[in-house]
């Protein structure tokens, strides 16, 4: 079973949840993400076009799919309850599908987050979750040839930190860089994303590639 979970919604989340497990300090659910610089694409939108084509990739590869939506229509749930999406399915991986922002557009590349290692909230998945990033971020660099950002590991991540299964965030490409952007926007560069997150899936979980195609 892996969770997929294409970051954000329609609309941002302004409420408050806690940052992880019994903490007292608070992050906001969901700031909105970003959007294509010369696209106007939505990150949202990119994000869920590429999870449904890996979601395909995926069920003919044998594994079973959930996601965290399926549509791009509302306000976002938050990072506390799509971590608990994953958590209720006993995922194998919950894999976070995301593109990148910045207000300097010359800025490029793919990289490919994990938990950082705290006792008691991110322990029992910290090894998995890093083995799993390193996976995706090789066949993402493979497949999409943006400039390598490297593996990052955060203790910020509300849906890290929620989290009891492997985790790992993908950052495709910056939205906010033209070439980036217009690329991204296009079929060819989403299917080319999705295969790659399904071979780094696949490698992940110990299986064969070759359903995942090309």
């Amino acid at each position: 079973m892996v969770v997929l979970d294409p970051g954000h919604d329609l609309r941002a989340n302004p409420a408050t949840e806690p940052i992880g497990p019994g903490s007292s300090v608070r992050k906001i659910k969901d700031g909105g993400g970003t959007r294509g610089l010369t696209s106007g694409l939505t990150e949202a939108e990119l994000n869920l076009a590429v999870a449904k084509r890996l979601r395909s990739l995926l069920e003919r590869a044998g594994v079973r799919v959930v996601m965290t939506r399926a549509a791009t229509a509302g306000i976002s749930m938050g990072n506390v309850a799509r971590a608990r999406i994953a958590n209720r399915a006993g995922a194998a991986l919950f894999l976070r599908i995301h593109a990148d922002g910045s207000v300097d557009r010359r800025v490029r590349g793919t990289h490919t987050l994990y938990p950082a290692l705290r006792r008691g909230w991110t322990d029992d998945v910290y090894a998995a979750s890093r083995r799993a990033a390193w996976r995706l971020q090789a066949e993402l660099l493979r497949a999409l040839g943006f400039p390598d950002r490297g593996l990052q590991e955060r203790s910020d991540f509300t849906g890290f930190n929620w989290a009891d299964v492997p985790v790992a965030l993908v950052e495709l490409g910056f939205m906010t860089n033209p070439i980036e952007d217009r690329l991204l926007a296009t079929p060819l560069y989403q299917r080319r994303a999705a295969v790659a997150l399904c071979r780094g899936t696949m490698r992940f979980l110990g299986r064969g590639v070759a359903e995942c195609g090309h």
